[in-house]
């Protein structure tokens, strides 16, 4: 205490000491005001140069900057969510976003504002942080191709990938004769106007392609594995065939782009040849987070800045030179998955959407005003869209594939969206295309990456087989963290006995976010499913296992329960699921009923993790399921040694059926718990012998209010109806006796809510 007034005291005198001094220096310094350029006016006021200050911050190109990148993040954050509710992906919205904020919806019903938020002085800045931006975003698209796909079906994603590449390209140069004349040739010459339109109809979008694969729940079966492949080999096709279109573009005829194309396919041979096996012997060394330091990582962004520097000096653009960076690096996934996540967020979250703001500030979509501009761009949908789907969608069927597979990897393929965006912008750049045709073209790139979806479910429902009646009984585990599955597959163990082998067990884990990069699905399914297929085995079980990423995990559920045969849905409850949910008074004393409710709605809601089941979303499922749907809650469960029974009223008695399915694994006994109304508990205690008369000797009865009660939650295991344990949650004292305890629902008919 001494101590701390001694050190308060110095501090005090050393501030009253230096201050003084300070002001004595400044006040000394006033003999110099006759030798101030610009004195200030003596008619204005100290706070009209506060204001004048401010303004000039304001005006300042950071503060611009800074502004304007709060406002394109709102407006991104707010579409992508909007087109994620409507099944849409998430990167649709944030173009969208981009294209309101312009000239085409902003700027023409509001014209002041837009010249506030968005002056012209501020977009060269806008566009140079774009671009660096999009570099970093390119090397991690370089980085998400899997080579290892390319190889098992590298005959098949030839032919396909190459057709939705010529085919769509001659049709884009064919069409370039209806739309030269009148619209481009005071701007540019033939040939990289036509080259342009054809390289735009040709490129696939991958991360959109594979995103959406991913919602669909098709990254490992056969046609989406080969959609992948075809968009990958597509994406490197498309991409050195774009820098062969600007090399003659930039050149003006194609004798005078050989140079520019001899040393882009050196440069593409030194990477190929000299740096991708460098980068590899390094990749082993740094192979994850513990020994990547930041040397390492300095390193690899210089490679990234060389090879893009490079392709920007050669005049195939910089963009290039960082997808080749990415698509070189060492193949280890745990290097991959570093490098990703220490670039792939600041890509896709800050800078993505500023090159999405930029598109959509040179995106005129007014000029489009005439019955023969929109009638162009019917064309050009058209014809993108007969050039890569049709085009895919034959060649997929020549290679054997079935016209239901062979559609679905058209449609896949003919996604464009951001990858058509980024070829169309440096298009624009290099005044190759006009504005009106470059309204028209981001216009097809929506239009066609829009219809993914709808395609996708139109086909899935034109060749819907009949679903076939299945002999075995349907088990679903639905699970978050990937221990709790194996648990899951446990208490199904317990649940069903020696019928579990006869059983077809489903095993579902959800991932939360539809913005999460292949690389990352598939290590985080892997990981996800490792614990309960290893439990499996030992059980000589084969369980069907369903990963998904998705925004919408309680329709996911749904949607799996309500399947064909389904006899039960298991799921995994966050911690406490019941009390969580439960509701106090309002004790902070607030009289205002608008603050009352604000602090009575923070007080109450749980804080969890997006992806946990607590009360609200079971219950929530189990109204729109008609299948039995029982809730696991672990209370630090490890195996079951005691199996005990809750039974409340003469609805619960459907718990007995269980009793046969226990016993045939090898249970020996059974103890069953009364918890019920006096006048009750009498009836329930004769129904309940008479049901366990078989089991003679292997069913005990008791009351739970027996104050002598006691669980064991590592080594007991409690079965209950749905309905009494919402009523033991009632009494908290006893609700936290309990051990582990499974809580089923039976199965109801004709009182679901449909979506």
């Amino acid at each position: 205490m001494r101590k701390s007034r001694r050190n308060y005291t110095l501090y005090a005198v050393m501030m009253v000491v230096f201050c003084s001094l300070i002001y004595f220096a400044v006040s000394s310094g006033e003999r110099f005001s006759h030798l101030q350029k610009q004195p200030p006016s003596a008619d204005t006021s100290p706070f009209d140069i506060f204001l004048n200050i401010m303004a000039g911050n304001m005006s300042h190109p950071l503060a611009m900057l800074l502004f304007q990148m709060i406002i394109i993040l709102v407006f991104v954050r707010i579409f992508s969510r909007i087109f994620k509710y409507i099944g849409q992906p998430g990167v649709i919205g944030e173009i969208v976003a981009g294209i309101v904020l312009g000239p085409s919806l902003l700027g023409y019903f509001w014209p002041g504002i837009s010249d506030v938020l968005f002056p012209a002085r501020s977009l060269p800045n806008l566009e140079l942080v774009s671009q660096i931006g999009l570099v970093l975003f390119m090397f991690v698209i370089g980085m998400e191709l899997d080579f290892g796909i390319l190889k098992n079906k590298i005959n098949e994603t030839l032919v396909i990938s190459h057709a939705g590449i010529v085919v769509p390209f001659f049709l884009g140069t064919i069409s370039s004769f209806w739309v030269y004349e009148e619209y481009a040739a005071g701007q540019t010459d033939f040939l990289p106007f036509a080259l342009f339109l054809g390289i735009s109809m040709s490129i696939t979008a991958f991360p959109v392609l594979a995103r959406i694969v991913q919602e669909r729940n098709k990254t490992h079966t056969p046609v989406g594995i080969l959609s992948l492949a075809s968009a990958a080999n597509d994406d490197v096709t498309a991409w050195c065939l774009l820098a062969v279109v600007i090399a003659i573009a930039k050149a003006g005829t194609f004798v005078s782009a050989l140079y520019t194309i001899g040393l882009t396919a050196a440069y593409i041979l030194f990477m190929f040849l000299v740096a991708r096996p460098f980068l590899k012997k390094i990749g082993t060394l740094y192979a994850n987070k513990e020994v990547i330091n930041k040397s390492f990582v300095g390193f690899i962004f210089l490679v990234l800045i060389i090879s893009s520097v490079t392709t920007e000096v050669i005049g195939i653009h910089a963009l290039f030179g960082a997808f080749m960076a990415g698509v070189v690096m060492p193949v280890n996934f745990g290097f991959r998955k570093v490098m990703m996540e220490k670039v792939e967020d600041i890509a896709t979250v800050l800078f993505l959407p500023l090159f999405f703001a930029y598109t959509g500030l040179n995106t005129q979509i007014g000029l489009i005003n005439s019955p023969a501009l929109w009638g162009i761009c019917l064309m050009f949908i058209l014809v993108s869209i007969t050039g890569k789907l049709g085009g895919c969608a034959l060649a997929a069927r020549a290679v054997g594939e079935s016209w239901k597979d062979s559609l679905i990897i058209g449609t896949l393929m003919n996604t464009r969206g951001l990858m058509e965006l980024v070829a169309l912008n440096i298009g624009r750049e290099m005044g190759v295309l006009p504005p009106e045709i470059f309204a028209i073209l981001v216009l097809m790139a929506l239009s066609t990456s829009f219809m993914t979806t709808p395609l996708l479910i139109l086909i899935e429902k034109l060749y819907r087989k009949k679903p076939e009646l299945n002999k075995y009984k349907r088990l679903v585990l639905c699970f978050g963290r990937p221990d709790s599955g194996r648990l899951l597959l446990n208490v199904a163990r317990v649940l069903f006995g020696k019928q579990l082998k006869q059983m077809k067990v489903v095993a579902a884990h959800y991932t939360l976010g539809t913005d999460l990069a292949p690389v990352k699905a598939m290590q985080y399914a892997r990981e996800s499913f490792e614990p309960i297929v290893k439990e499996a085995n030992k059980l000589h079980l084969k369980i069907d296992k369903r990963y998904k990423v998705t925004d919408k995990l309680n329709q996911e559920i749904v949607k799996l329960g309500n399947e064909a045969a389904t006899d039960l849905l298991l799921l995994g409850a966050g911690p406490r699921f019941m009390s969580g949910e439960s509701h106090t008074e309002n004790k902070a004393g607030f009289n205002i009923p608008l603050i009352s409710s604000l602090f009575n709605l923070l007080r109450n809601t749980p804080m969890h993790l997006p992806g946990v089941l607590l009360r609200r979303k079971i219950e929530n499922i189990m109204s729109r399921v008609e299948c039995p749907v029982a809730v696991f809650e672990n209370r630090d469960f490890r195996r079951a040694s005691r199996y005990f029974f809750i039974i409340s009223c003469e609805a619960d008695l459907f718990m007995l059926g269980y009793l046969g399915t226990i016993f045939s694994n090898g249970v020996s006994k059974v103890k069953i718990y009364i918890h019920a109304a006096a006048e009750s508990e009498k009836i329930l205690e004769e129904k309940i012998e008479a049901a366990a008369a078989e089991y003679a000797g292997q069913v005990e009865t008791a009351h739970l209010m027996t104050p002598d009660i006691r669980f064991y939650p590592q080594k007991d295991i409690l079965f209950m109806s749905y309905d009494a344990c919402k009523e033991l949650a009632a009494d908290s004292r006893l609700y936290e006796l309990l051990p582990s305890f499974l809580a089923i629902r039976p199965q109801v008919t004709g009182n679901v809510k449909q979506d």
